[in-house]
């Protein structure tokens, strides 16, 4: 059974952003996975290698829409 992602933290292990097709790297099902990701529609920077990002929107099988967990 899969699980819902939306609220899901994770860590970006390539670089997020706009016109890219980033990678990032999620804690699920017991272990650790990783999922294509687009920036989430407000984004408009790119999220860098090693940003914790928070799952807004999950596309089966394996492509998340993501937004940095933390501004700062």
């Amino acid at each position: 059974m899969d699980q819902d992602m939306a609220g899901m933290t994770g860590r970006v292990t390539g670089t997020v952003g706009p016109g890219l097709v980033g990678e990032v790297i999620i804690r699920i099902r017991g272990g650790a996975e990783h999922f294509l990701a687009y920036p989430a529609l407000d984004e408009r920077d790119p999220i860098p290698v090693g940003t914790v990002v928070t799952v807004v929107e999950h596309l089966p099988p394996r492509t998340v829409y993501v937004t940095a967990a933390y501004v700062g």
